[in-house]
């Protein structure tokens, strides 16, 4: 089974503050996959990593067997994702 997210030593840092520190991860196609943690932890911004939102400090983030920061427009018609809650719909 190939793999849908392959992430490298992921660093993100917003002046002299580290929003993410060496983050690796591999996510098999097809899987369901729960991304946890207290509020500040980096989950949003690994989020706009993954989805070429950010430019990484360091590390590498892979879709598809693909370099996101390469092929971003090409990536993005195979994903779709919500970041933070969406105002519109409460009720969902």
């Amino acid at each position: 089974m190939s793999n849908a997210i392959v992430v490298r030593g992921l660093v993100k840092r917003f002046g002299d503050f580290e929003a993410v520190r060496g983050v690796d991860l591999c996510v098999p196609e097809n899987a369901v996959y729960g991304f946890l943690g207290p509020n500040g932890a980096g989950k949003t911004t690994v989020m706009r990593l993954l989805l070429g939102l950010l430019r990484p400090d360091a590390g590498s983030v892979e879709l598809f067997g693909h370099d996101i920061q390469k092929r971003r427009l090409d990536l993005m018609c195979r994903i779709g994702a919500f970041i933070e809650s969406p105002a519109l719909y409460d009720h969902l």
